[in-house]
């Protein structure tokens, strides 16, 4: 059964320097105050995985909390790029970071690999790229029944996946709904898993197209209202548009970041 615990409890058991880091979320429930938190904790040496990151890692890189990053794409939705990620790659500011870029299909294959207990997924993409010259986690396979040639993709199992979602009972059942993109396959595939919540409930009510994850798949539950802010969490905010265009003119800005920085790890 997943424990019950803090935010700051959460990410101080399960998230450790040099771990492998997935918090996923697809335009909606994105565990902003976990990564968040991950900054006032100091982690250093992560490698960040995660099918589309935007502000809260641009905010991780630009704390220097990052030293690679698994991805397929990234930038501000519907504003523009990621400053201090470009920073880091660009100039090497504050820590130089390695990337290592997949298509959408292959990393959400890899996920389902790494949940299905799979080495690797099988797929038709990648074709006409020389991703694979440069990237050790993806191959080719030849299909033993037809003989065609297909892409093969590395599963991927993070030491550690934190998502947020609407409710968890007082057992540590999870329930989602809306967009949930591939949360439910970076738990499973992960080692160890963090999940913040907007409410602890006594019980789960059903829910049309909800996902459960039950308690016994989850690491740690904690009770983050508003978690996924400036992202919407559906049935209690919406999303902050305005967050995400005032973020652009403080991450371009090396000492506007440095600031805005300064205030998040007073707390």
């Amino acid at each position: 059964m997943a424990e019950l615990v803090s935010l700051a409890e959460g990410v101080a058991e399960l998230v450790h320097d040099g771990d492998a880091v997935a918090l996923e979320g697809f335009t909606h429930l994105i565990p902003v105050a976990a990564g968040q938190e991950i900054i006032r904790q100091g982690r250093r040496d992560l490698t960040l995985i995660r099918m589309t990151p935007d502000i809260v890692y641009d905010q991780l890189i630009g704390a220097g909390c990052a030293a690679r990053l698994v991805f397929s794409w990234g930038g501000n939705p519907g504003v523009g790029s990621l400053h201090r990620f470009r920073d880091a790659v660009e100039r090497g500011w504050p820590r130089p970071i390695e990337i290592e870029e997949h298509s959408h299909a292959g990393m959400a294959n890899r996920y389902v690999a790494g949940a299905s207990g799979l080495p690797f997924a099988v797929l038709r993409g990648y074709v006409g790229t020389d991703i694979a010259r440069h990237t050790s986690t993806v191959s080719t396979v030849t299909c033993p029944f037809t003989g065609e040639v297909l892409t093969a993709v590395a599963a991927l199992n993070p030491d550690v996946a934190v998502i947020h979602a609407q409710r968890a009972d007082r057992r540590g059942n999870v329930q989602m709904w809306g967009i949930t993109g591939v949360q439910k396959e970076a738990v499973l595939a992960a080692s160890r898993s963090l999940v913040t919540v907007e409410e602890i409930v006594d019980e789960l009510d059903p829910r049309p197209d909800a996902v459960v994850l039950p308690g016994w798949v989850v690491t740690a539950v904690a009770e983050v209202p508003r978690g996924a802010h400036p992202s919407y969490a559906q049935g209690y905010y919406d999303r902050d548009n305005d967050y995400y265009q005032s973020w652009d003119p403080i991450s371009r800005d090396r000492s506007t970041f440095s600031r805005w920085l300064d205030e998040v790890t007073a707390g």
